[in-house]
């Protein structure tokens, strides 16, 4: 598979604050790698010193193995943070300028407004948009010039439930024409229905990245419900029939130690007392997992 991004022992300091700590990461093509991880764990500050925006503190990166320079940028498009328009032109103004900077055809203004459903206000100016439409301005500026690699901070940042599933659509048919594309969000439901691959920080370390369906293989969730869970709870413990539980909801989420199934917890639940009025097998989701990772 060719190799579109690696990244070798980054490591980014503020002060005495390590905010990105040896980190380690290939993305190769067609991937569509998504970087979790709770506030401050080093999204942003990673995808700002691979795109160039802050200096490394050390470690080093390379795209496309090795190239640098405006080869590299014109064949990535960017959108870190909040995106930033000249308030007073109008979303066409606005990306001329951007295509000028680019160096690529203003033909292309037109498409990008298309996807991003946004060609019916090309002539409004850029003050007048929601914080929603302006975030999807973003979208589209990237989107112009139809780079290869595309990568995004949060970009469902300040949409409404519609415009997510746009923005997922947008990514997903990306990917589906071979892009590469290297996004952080912290929406885990979306990440889990658009991305391949799944890299996952805290406080600047990586904590586990792979696959996906890899990711959230293995182990099954269990979800029980009765009337005295912390006692069933506390049962399952002693006898270490489980290697994690919680309360969730009045309800007992737990993960089974091999080679315990389902049946023995039902059977188990019986002999001791607990009346189980609710018993649910299924497939740990990439909340579960990520939770379970973070704490």
């Amino acid at each position: 598979m060719e190799e579109i991004l690696r990244i070798e022992q980054l490591t980014k300091d503020y002060g005495r604050l390590r905010a990105v700590d040896n980190l380690d990461l290939l993305v190769e093509k067609g991937n569509i790698f998504g970087i979790l991880g709770p506030n401050g764990s080093g999204k942003t500050t990673t995808l700002s010193m691979i795109m160039g925006l802050l200096p490394a503190g050390s470690g080093r990166f390379s795209w496309f193995g090795g190239f640098r320079g405006s080869e590299v940028n014109r064949r990535i498009g960017s959108l870190i943070e909040i995106p930033y328009f000249y308030p007073y032109l109008t979303l066409y103004q606005n990306l001329q300028l951007v295509a000028r900077i680019r160096e690529v055809d203003e033909a292309d203004i037109t498409r990008v407004l298309g996807i991003t459903n946004l060609l019916t206000r090309k002539h409004s100016r850029f003050d007048t948009l929601s914080l929603g439409m302006k975030q999807r301005m973003g979208l589209a500026s990237v989107l112009l010039g139809d780079p290869e690699v595309l990568v995004l901070d949060e970009p469902t940042n300040g949409l409404d439930p519609e415009g997510i599933a746009e923005v997922r659509k947008i990514i997903t048919e990306e990917g589906k024409r071979g892009k590469t594309i290297l996004l952080a969000s912290h929406i885990l439901d979306e990440v889990e229905k658009v991305c391949t691959h799944v890299a996952v920080l805290k406080m600047g370390k990586l904590i586990a990245s792979g696959r996906v369906e890899e990711l959230l293989g293995g182990e099954s969730l269990v979800i029980v419900e009765c009337a005295r869970c912390d006692e069933l709870r506390e049962a399952l413990i002693r006898d270490e029939m489980v290697s994690h539980t919680e309360i969730r909801a009045g309800m007992l989420h737990l993960i089974l130690r091999a080679p315990h199934t389902p049946a023995d917890l039902n059977a188990f639940a019986h002999k001791k007392g607990f009346l189980l009025s609710r018993l649910e097998t299924r497939k740990k989701s990439l909340e579960d997992q990520f939770l379970e990772l973070v704490r």
